[in-house]
């Protein structure tokens, strides 16, 4: 018996996989499901993807995006909310995929504590070297909603009709590519500390200890989104972004198909932990996947994004200094228009 074959769109003329852009954490055990599990028996029609790898995270993802070599991406709110409002449109929401705050860790190297906390256990991090992954990324926009929350950012800011600029930034930001550089530059002394989720950071406190935790901060929105490239999604009523006229169907496909793989995640916990345990990607000890999976939870439908939650991460951004005070300006795209509901 012959199958249907994969669909097509005119970007991608032969039958091809979706190619997935994804963080290699444990948040993206649906997504390998999905590939393992669930796809497989699939047959009408069908749908084949691509899982690829971004350890350095959101901003890594948005840059390949640009350049046509992904297709979709699942990464950080805050990240791809923050580069659509910064004038990088060649991308858009299409769906939700994590309900619950990222619990983002703030570190620095081992022994390092009493530098960056006062007699109180207060940070004492402004005007210091901050690393991130990238300019642009989770780990650099959180470091402003940090500052926004602590005080630290300059109360002399420039302000005009398009946007606010920090005369003096919070921190010394200091590009470390990926996780190691980061814990690396640490302990080195080329960056005083720096923010990534708290189970991927916590084995490091530990056995032997290379990192020390200093505080925490949760996003106060949901923490992941999933996007895709302008070009596969249905033409915008804007004839100067650059999109097809005709949708690509294998998204939709994708995200009803996700749907199910994450059902299949919420049914199987032993699967789940198993996975993650002896995933050579992931580095995790049973007692923190098992911990973790009492704090996730996953959306019930990829299809839905609250509008409500992506004004709320602009309106934070905005108040951190981080976007453009006006909506729309500086060629940043309108945040009523930074999602493309998948209605096809």
């Amino acid at each position: 018996m012959s199958h249907a074959p994969p669909p097509t769109h005119p970007d991608h003329p032969h039958p091809g996989p979706l190619r997935i852009g994804y963080v290699p954490e444990h948040f993206s055990v649906p997504l390998h499901f999905l590939q393992q599990k669930i796809l497989p028996l699939i047959h009408s029609p069908p749908l084949a993807i691509e899982l690829i790898p971004f350890p350095s995270g959101t901003g890594a993802m948005i840059s390949s995006i640009s350049t046509h070599s992904i297709d979709v991406a699942v990464g950080l709110t805050e990240g791809w909310i923050a580069g659509l409002a910064q004038g990088k449109n060649f991308y858009r929401i299409i769906g939700s995929y994590v309900d619950s705050p990222l619990r983002w860790a703030i570190s620095t190297g081992r022994g390092r504590e009493s530098e960056l906390l006062d007699a109180q256990g207060r940070l004492q991090l402004k005007g210091k070297r901050l690393g991130v992954s990238r300019i642009g990324s989770g780990s650099y926009v959180m470091g402003y909603v940090l500052a926004e929350r602590e005080g630290w950012l300059d109360t002399t800011t420039t302000t005009t009709t398009t946007t606010t600029s920090n005369n003096n930034p919070p921190f010394d930001f200091v590009v470390l590519n990926d996780f190691k550089g980061l814990r690396d530059g640490v302990n080195s002394r080329a960056a005083d500390a720096f923010m990534w989720e708290y189970y991927t950071t916590k084995k490091y406190y530990t056995s032997p200890p290379e990192l020390s935790q200093i505080g925490e901060l949760p996003t106060p929105w949901p923490s992941w989104h999933i996007v895709c490239q302008s070009s596969l999604l249905p033409s915008p009523p804007d004839p100067l972004t650059p999109r097809h006229p005709d949708p690509d169907p294998r998204v939709p496909l994708f995200l009803t198909h996700l749907n199910s793989a994450i059902e299949h995640f919420n049914k199987h916990s032993k699967e789940v932990v198993d996975f993650i345990v002896n995933s050579q990607d992931m580095h995790y000890s049973r007692e923190d996947a098992e911990a973790w999976l009492k704090e996730v939870k996953f959306v019930q439908d990829t299809r839905k994004v609250k509008k409500e939650v992506v004004r709320s991460c602009v309106d934070t951004l905005r108040g951190a200094g981080v976007v453009p005070v006006v909506d729309g300006a500086q060629g940043g795209v309108k945040t009523d228009e930074m999602f493309v509901p998948v209605t096809w």
